[in-house]
């Protein structure tokens, strides 16, 4: 027979609360850092496909850099409010801000190869692998 016990929200908060009170001291606000968004990335023999959800994000917000084999994208989601004259908001919870996100490859990628395609809230990259450099063995005299 498995044991049940009874679900109380108020034990980990209370846990939380108090883990590191003496070590450090309690701060409730958010840390204010980049938001991070979702990212598949796949590979075969020749290329590495990403897969970023950036919804609300214009493509013009949108930058990937790419040096050596870490690739990084960032985008600005941006606040465009439509209250008309007489409304007013009664909840938002929609992201605006900076997304960030970087990671590193298993090799390097071919910059001039690499193409981008932005289409309904999904950035898609295609990053093709540079050719791997074989270690040249010198001989001993």
């Amino acid at each position: 027979m498995p044991n049940i016990t009874r679900f109380n929200p108020l034990d980990d908060a209370f846990d939380e609360l108090f883990r590191g009170f003496f070590v450090r001291p309690v701060n409730f606000e958010a840390p204010i850092t980049a938001a991070q968004f979702r990212v598949d990335v796949s590979e075969n023999d020749n290329a590495y496909r990403l897969r970023a959800e950036l919804p609300g994000v214009k493509k013009e917000d949108i930058n990937v850099t790419i040096d050596g084999d870490t690739v990084a994208i960032s985008a600005e989601a941006k606040n465009e409010k439509e209250v008309k004259d007489g409304e007013r908001a009664l909840r938002s919870e929609r992201y605006y801000g900076k997304l960030y996100r970087a990671f590193t490859l298993g090799q390097a990628v071919d910059e001039g190869g690499a193409n981008a395609r932005y289409a309904d809230g999904v950035l898609e990259l295609t990053l093709p692998k540079k050719a791997a450099v074989q270690a040249k063995r010198v001989a001993i005299q």
